[in-house]
């Protein structure tokens, strides 16, 4: 019984995978992941650069905790997670990691950002029921939209984990009126990227 239960269970995960590479999924993670490379490089690249030749980064962290309040800059990063992405999170979880409690605005950010998917999600979800938005929203996110057609729950995964707009994938998601209790589920590993990059970014910045 537990033989053919391998059997079929190796068959379906076959299947998946010849589904996936028929319809360009791993093709689409490899040039995705590579488009957004070169923007976290470039980002590197300036930080370097500031901290070198203009200002200790570690100073201008320390002068923005001190200096922002903390509510205005999470404000400001939940607006950013709920429209675009258009800010890096990268720049919040380094100011994060300078502020008194690291630990305690790393998970506020990793669950504002969650907020923010569901906030894009529900937007999608409500143009979708206005025609001449939703007609414009198919054509501007066409291929965002026919992508999470094809892949579902696996789009919304690489979108919470790689270094992707979040809120893109939830947005299409939303106007494909994806399963909203399957998206909160995968939707949930954004808190395992924000918890790598915690690690990462406050191990750089000792």
């Amino acid at each position: 019984m537990s033989t053919k239960t391998n059997t079929s269970k190796k068959s379906r995960l076959r299947l998946l995978h010849q589904y996936y590479t028929y319809t360009g999924f791993y093709s689409f993670v490899g040039k995705s992941i590579y488009k957004a490379l070169l923007p976290i490089a470039l980002f590197i690249i300036a930080l370097v650069c500031v901290h070198y030749f203009v200002i200790d980064i570690n100073d201008a962290l320390e002068y923005a905790t001190e200096h922002f309040p903390p509510l205005g800059v999470l404000g400001i990063f939940f607006a950013s997670e709920s429209i675009l992405g258009l800010i890096p999170p990268e720049i919040f979880i380094a100011w994060s990691g300078k502020s008194e409690h690291p630990n305690l605005y790393l998970a506020a950010l990793a669950t504002l950002s969650y907020a923010g998917g569901i906030v894009s999600y529900v937007m999608g979800r409500s143009i979708a029921n206005i025609p001449r938005v939703f007609n414009y929203l198919e054509g501007s996110m066409a291929k965002h939209i026919k992508n999470m057609r094809k892949w579902g729950g696996l789009l919304i995964i690489v979108g919470a984990i790689l270094p992707l707009p979040f809120a893109i994938s939830s947005m299409a998601a939303g106007v494909i009126k994806f399963p909203f209790k399957k998206y909160l589920a995968f939707g949930l590993l954004r808190f395992v990227r924000f918890l790598v990059y915690g690690i990462a970014i406050f191990g750089a910045l000792k």
